[in-house]
């Protein structure tokens, strides 16, 4: 489905194919399956902030869009451009040396995984982790120092009251793999906690717009977010991704992301509510999926080579769900007895940021433009407030063809 993240439908994929067959996994393809959605997070993360946001945040909101890109970035800071590249691709060897290749590699399956990890490509990976380490480290501490020079944009890039929405463990930690749905308000209080995903048409609406290809997902408790009211505390909008993960779980579960966790929730009360702060939290993110890798590849039973459940169509519907780097992604399938598909639904994260996106445009729009005159970096302003939530619009859309 989608090139950026393809590791992410794979594994929400075969999640759902584990319900059609009704089987538990074997421990060490699950905690393969997580090693390898953790470094998506990685691959897809860096891309994110090294490539696409960083010259807008090194370079300047204002500076000339010949340079503002990652050639630009490459010329001015070399040292920063390399190691953003090296962490990407750290990311993406992981991918690559589990599932045969870095894009949509067919190695998640229903019942576990194709292949086993060898030793020889632990160690490879586990060679790599300090520079890794050190590289987003680095990033977290560059970050922090630019929040003084965007004061203005912290304050207006989507700095709205919402609900923040994710998976965490049964004891409320962060999670990118599996868990319960938990919902949060902008108050950092619990929602509700403890949803099946399997139920999500009970807690989570879709409202089709008749302007877009996107369909706006919300909190159906709470109900659809009008024009008027949608930036009320008691509005179904929602919030997915690595602000709202941040946002939701109790801790990250390792020394050093846990310590970044603390420092980055000063910038809230409750819960850190400024899209903006997207960038930080992706950061966070990835520092929390290196430290977690690590963890696994300590663990003796991942070169196991029991990773298969075997079994036929013992389930006619069912829903996966796992956390892309985006957000909270669904998988809903309807198959006949021969396991074929009959409909499908999916849930992306991209689409359930819609409502906050379109907030976040209005919002800067509102603040950055004064009269008549519409400048090239206010233009910027409102483009870097989308990239702040990282969109996959290819994968969020439901038609293809000409807008009117």
């Amino acid at each position: 489905i989608c090139g950026i993240c393809p590791v992410s439908h794979l594994l929400a994929s075969s999640k759902t194919g584990d319900r059609i067959l009704a089987v538990k996994i074997p421990e060490t393809a699950a905690q393969l399956r997580r090693l390898m959605n953790l470094a998506q997070i990685v691959q897809s993360h860096a891309l994110s902030f090294f490539h696409l946001s960083a010259p807008d945040l090194l370079l300047g909101m204002d500076s000339a869009p010949e340079q503002r890109n990652i050639f630009g970035l490459i010329a001015a800071e070399p040292e920063l451009a390399r190691g953003g590249i090296r962490l990407r691709q750290f990311g993406q060897e992981i991918i690559e040396l589990l599932g045969g290749k870095k894009v949509h590699p067919s190695w998640g399956v229903p019942g576990g995984v194709r292949d086993p990890l060898t030793s020889e490509n632990r160690h490879h990976i586990q060679q790599r982790i300090p520079e890794a380490k050190t590289t987003v480290i680095n990033a977290i501490n560059l970050f922090k120092n630019l929040l003084e020079t965007y004061k203005k944009e912290a304050k207006t890039f989507g700095n709205f009251p919402s609900l923040f929405m994710g998976l965490v463990t049964p004891q409320g930690a962060w999670e990118t793999y599996d868990g319960h749905i938990r919902f949060v308000d902008s108050a950092g209080n619990i929602v509700a906690d403890k949803l099946d995903a399997a139920n999500y048409h009970e807690f989570i609406g879709e409202s089709v717009q008749a302007d877009s290809y996107l369909k706006s997902p919300y909190y159906l408790p709470l109900g659809y977010p009008d024009s008027s009211n949608h930036c009320r505390l008691d509005s179904g909008m929602y919030r997915v991704g690595p602000l709202a993960r941040l946002n939701i779980c109790s801790q990250i579960g390792t020394a050093l992301a846990d310590a970044e966790l603390k420092e980055f929730r000063s910038h809230g009360s409750g819960t850190v509510q400024s899209s903006f702060f997207y960038h930080y939290a992706r950061l966070i993110e990835i520092l929390a999926s290196i430290e977690h890798i690590e963890i696994i590849l300590d663990d003796p039973d991942i070169l196991s080579t029991h990773l298969r459940a075997e079994a036929g169509i013992n389930c006619l519907e069912a829903v996966g769900v796992s956390e892309a780097p985006r957000g909270t992604l669904f998988h809903h399938y309807q198959v006949d007895e021969n396991g074929l598909i009959l409909k499908v639904n999916l849930i992306i994260a991209t689409g359930q940021n819609n409502l906050a996106m379109n907030r976040t445009v209005a919002q800067i729009a509102r603040h950055f433009i004064q009269g008549d005159e519409i400048k090239e970096g206010i233009l910027n302003r409102i483009e870097a407030g989308i990239r702040a939530f990282d969109p996959c619009l290819s994968c969020s859309t439901h038609t293809a063809g000409q807008m009117p």
